[in-house]
């Protein structure tokens, strides 16, 4: 027998010694991280390379690489790692360690492997004999790969696949194990808690502002245009009926009065002197029912600034109390015939009204329930039932979009003073709890994905 020259023998005991070494490292890792950081930086104490990458397969031609030699971490969304899944994903075809290289992959997969890696690649797989396997280990290097690297190689990854199965049984057998332990039936029996409470029932609610305002208030408007003199109330103050309530100004009416008066006497005059010249002339006589009929349109415009005099003087149709605004911010406002000035109430009919946000508009029936929560006593809410909904959204005094929602106090209700304000929770039908907790955020989601 020849024998072996003692720098060969050496070379081939250093790398017995180093393939001896990397698989005690893979048997003594702590976790399924310190193994593939093993794999992939460690192994080119064996075997020179220049990249090596290390891939979990989750089902055939598909998985995800966890370790790239020369990096802590696995940047997901980088090129490089993209490009590679999808290789090892082509490369996946059941046989064991080989050469690979591009023309292993099809189309523009394989003409971006020179962009990537090495000409000469070997791929190895990972995972116990007779087992589908876990995954696979794939260097590359410059150099083409020889029968010798390849065994040596095929040797060394057996240990790596049975340290990566052990690693991937364990897991699963602590998580069965927890579950199985008093602690996890435990947490089994809250999930299912959890789970089984989002289906209860439970009424939708929502919560909006609210007023107290009048039932069927009478509404004082303006008898004619002018400027708003003086006022005889003051803002909740009781009247009677016929009571005075505001006084226009009656300047301009008395300017026309007077020129109404004073164009009548003049057309009168002319009439006289008409009806006496008549009785000598023709001429006069045929002008008598013209300067008649003028000398009674003076009359009438005399008599009609006469009523708009008598009018200027608001009254009290009915008793009650007066609801407005600051009486100095009236006075000397111009306003228009018809416009709403005061409103008198009834203290003992009072109902809410109800600004729903469009938001939180859910379905609501004549009748719901509704709770009022006054902002001067919110630990004792009223009860009052829905009368009547709009038909569809506009903007509340205070700038709100939203539906105005009228509610009725319920009977034995002792009624709050018109004008305060509050919170009211309508009820709407009954669904789930699950729906409860997530109408907004995916009513939010709907309108972000546009679905």
């Amino acid at each position: 027998m020849k024998p072996v020259p003692p720098s060969s023998l050496d070379a081939q005991l250093y790398g017995l010694g180093t393939l001896v070494q990397l698989l005690k490292r893979a048997r003594h890792a702590a976790s399924a991280e310190e193994l593939a950081f093993v794999m992939v930086n460690e192994t080119h104490a064996l075997l020179p390379y220049r990249q090596a990458a290390l891939w979990q397969r989750d089902a055939r031609g598909a998985g995800r690489v966890v370790a790239v030699s020369g990096a802590a971490t696995v940047e997901r969304n980088a090129p490089f790692l993209l490009w590679l899944q999808r290789a090892f994903a082509g490369l996946d075809d059941g046989t064991g360690a080989r050469h690979v290289d591009a023309s292993h992959l099809e189309g523009a997969l394989g003409e971006a492997w020179a962009e990537w890696l090495p000409a000469h690649g070997l791929l190895v797989p990972l995972g116990r004999d007779g087992q589908p396997p876990l995954g696979a280990l794939l260097l590359a290097r410059e150099q083409p790969w020889s029968d010798g690297d390849r065994h040596l190689l095929q040797e060394l990854t057996d240990g790596y696949g049975l340290a990566w199965a052990n690693f991937r049984a364990g897991r699963r057998r602590s998580l069965l194990k927890l579950w199985r332990s008093r602690g996890g039936l435990i947490r089994l029996a809250l999930a299912a808690c959890v789970v089984a409470a989002m289906f209860l029932p439970i009424t939708l609610s929502a919560l909006a502002p609210a007023e107290v305002v009048a039932l069927r208030p009478t509404i004082v408007r303006a008898p004619l245009e002018g400027v708003v003199d003086r006022f005889e109330v003051q803002p909740n103050q009781p009247v009677k009926e016929g009571q005075l309530l505001l006084v226009l100004d009656p300047r301009a009416i008395e300017n026309k009065l007077d020129v109404a008066g004073k164009a009548l006497a003049v057309a009168e005059a002319e009439y006289r002197q008409a009806a006496q010249s008549a009785v000598f002339e023709d001429k006069s006589r045929a002008l008598l029912s013209v300067l008649k009929g003028r000398a009674e349109q003076r009359r009438a415009d005399v008599v009609y600034n006469q009523s708009l005099l008598d009018r200027i003087k608001v009254t009290a149709t009915r008793g009650g109390i007066v609801l407005f605004d600051d009486p100095n911010a009236w006075i000397g406002r111009p306003v228009a015939i018809g416009e709403r000035l005061i409103e008198i109430a009834d203290p003992a009919q009072a109902e809410l009204e109800i600004w729903l946000p469009v938001a939180d508009a859910i379905t609501l029936k004549d009748g719901a329930e509704v709770d009022f929560f006054l902002n001067v006593s919110p630990d004792a809410p009223l009860r009052a039932h829905l009368r009547q909904a709009s038909y569809e959204a506009t903007q509340s005094p205070g700038g709100l979009l939203g539906y105005r929602l009228k509610a009725t106090l319920a009977d034995g209700t002792k009624l709050p003073r018109i004008g305060l304000k509050g919170t009211a929770k309508v009820y709407g039908e009954r669904v789930t709890l699950f729906y409860y907790l997530l109408r907004r955020p995916l009513a939010a989601t709907r309108q972000f994905v546009g679905l």
